[in-house]
């Protein structure tokens, strides 16, 4: 825990991953009829044979969308797939329940002065949705940064990471990402930020402590508490 409490308070800004440690974009399942959806226009599009039997069964829509994209980069088909990914993406934002304690961390991280960034594999504009929805926008501004034109860019590489320490003037050794999945750890690693593992249960923690991830906590109200209130 002083580990944590080390982080958390020495960092001058800290990076959210979106799904998971601020909502839950796809509840219980909720991705598998957008993962279906997505399977479908390449089936119309005559091009199934992209697609494996793991991509044919995954719940994950990206994983189609990365799929595609490795056969036919920057084809008519991933651009079709990414608009209609990001239209499904900000239809669950609509809806996504907050993750507990979130809201209060971020703010209790603004209120400290360390500048708060998102950096993520889903589009930016579900980000802003969600962010508007619960009144977390303005911490947030000018400062989300999400899935581009390239698939080949969503973590594990790190460029979300890179673009949020260039929108924030940082360095990486002044950052804290806290994340839920295994390329969160990854990137966080190629990128040299600091990394907090979000998990809900001990299912979840495992891939995380597997990834190689240094610490992973079950609430964020451990971490908002850690943070020092700044003189009134």
């Amino acid at each position: 825990m002083g580990e944590i409490a080390h982080l958390t308070t020495t960092g001058r800004c800290f990076l959210f991953d979106f799904d998971g440690p601020l909502c839950r974009l796809f509840p219980d399942g909720a991705s598998a009829p957008l993962a279906r959806e997505l399977r479908r226009t390449v089936a119309l599009r005559n091009a199934g044979e992209l697609l494996t039997e793991e991509v044919r069964t995954s719940i994950d829509p990206q994983v189609v969308l990365r799929a595609v994209d490795r056969a036919r980069p920057g084809s008519d088909l991933v651009v079709e797939l990414e608009e209609r990914l990001a239209e499904g993406e900000a239809a669950a934002a609509a809806i996504a329940p907050p993750t507990p304690g979130a809201g209060l961390l971020v703010r209790r991280l603004t209120e400290a002065g360390i500048r708060v960034a998102v950096a993520t594999n889903n589009s930016p504009d579900a980000v802003a949705v969600y962010l508007r929805r619960v009144h977390l926008h303005e911490y947030f501004e000018g400062h989300i940064h999400g899935r581009t034109d390239d698939p080949r860019r969503l973590k594990p590489d790190p460029d979300s990471l890179y673009r949020a320490l260039r929108g924030l003037g940082a360095e990486a050794h002044d950052a804290v990402m806290i994340g839920d999945m295994p390329t969160d750890v990854d990137a966080a690693r190629e990128a040299k930020v600091a990394f907090v593992g979000y998990a809900r249960d001990e299912a979840e923690a495992g891939p995380l402590w597997g990834a190689g991830a240094p610490l992973v906590v079950s609430r964020l109200e451990l971490l908002s508490a850690m943070i020092p209130l700044s003189p009134s």
